[in-house]
């Protein structure tokens, strides 16, 4: 689809569009809107968006990257937690891409009011890709819980802070990796593609910023279940300057036990977890479930290993209107 000459946001449009509605944009929030319509074709780009494609949107704010997805002819879903930014949405889609809305209001659009955290399902069909302007405060446990939550995602093309995005893309051995790196390893490859500069946001962030690029893969293969495998990495990282062995032993019942268990994954009980790949972890896991005296930690959430709560359902509308 060719582009829609005025259809984005431009900065003058965003802080207008800020100023009518009262909005102060919050760090709470993590807010920080894309005023560059460039930057916006280039994430779509990226993104390789095709038309007719489902792609969820996590943290639409004023809307730029949603006309962007819009432009290209994606059907969006967009998962919004601030009330006031959720209900303006559509109209803002009607005001810039008026040949996409009918008296319905516009059927490739639908407007998720939730926590990105607390969302178990979408509305209309699943959606393929996953692409956004994810708020730095949330955006691996958003990230993660999409990819668990949602495995129709192929794809996802996200705007971090450049430290995440060098964390999410990081190979076993190098200095940035971590919990981050391993847990998105189950899903995906991941790759950092480019940075953004902090000029095209509004307000400034003090950070910079970068795109990551993921595709979904099969995880590795193993009879442990995600969440076991998810516990390994959790406890190799925990003290990251001690030995498996050693980090590994509260998990597995004792150091003795431990030990057993990398030998027979064929790992070094004196290497460290910066140097292990998911399918070690996974595999360090499965011979763990096979031992006795396993030790036990808290219930977690399935894609974060933090605790999680689950939202209620609320009713479907019209297409183009916010879902609560």
């Amino acid at each position: 689809m060719s582009e829609i000459p005025g259809a984005l946001l431009g900065p003058a449009e965003i802080r207008d569009l800020a100023g009518r509605l009262g909005l102060r944009p919050t760090k709470t929030l993590g807010q920080n809107f894309v005023i560059d319509g460039g930057t916006v074709r280039k994430i779509v780009r990226s993104a390789r968006v095709s038309e007719g494609e489902r792609v969820v949107e996590v943290g639409p704010g004023l809307g730029s990257l949603t006309l962007g997805l819009l432009e290209a002819g994606a059907s969006v879903i967009a998962v919004e937690i601030d009330p006031l930014l959720a209900a303006e949405l559509p109209t803002t889609v009607a005001a810039h891409l008026p040949d996409l809305v009918d008296a319905r209001g516009c059927d490739r659009l639908d407007v998720v009011l939730a926590n990105a955290l607390h969302v178990t399902e979408l509305p209309g069909p699943p959606p393929t890709a996953l692409v956004a302007n994810l708020p730095y405060n949330v955006s691996v446990p958003v990230l993660l819980t999409f990819l668990e939550r949602f495995p129709s995602l192929e794809r996802v093309l996200v705007m971090v802070q450049a430290e995440v995005a060098d964390r999410l893309a990081a190979p076993p051995g190098s200095k940035t990796y971590g919990v981050p790196s391993a847990k998105a390893a189950w899903y995906a490859s991941a790759r950092r593609t480019s940075t953004i500069a902090r000029s095209v946001f509004w307000p400034v962030p003090g950070v910079d910023s970068a795109l990551v690029a993921l595709e979904r893969r099969d995880p590795p293969p193993t009879t442990a279940s995600r969440q076991e495998v998810f516990a390994v990495v959790d406890a190799a990282f925990a003290q990251r300057r001690k030995m498996l062995r050693s980090a590994l032993a509260g998990l597995a019942g004792s150091p003795e036990i431990a030990v057993r268990a990398l030998t027979a994954a064929g790992v070094d009980p004196q290497a460290r977890g910066e140097v292990i790949t998911i399918g070690d972890f996974a595999r360090i896991a499965q011979e763990l479930g096979r031992g006795e005296g396993r030790g036990t930690g808290p219930a977690t959430g399935p894609a974060t290993g933090v605790p999680r709560e689950r939202s209620p359902r609320g009713p479907r509308r019209e297409p183009g209107r916010v879902v609560e």
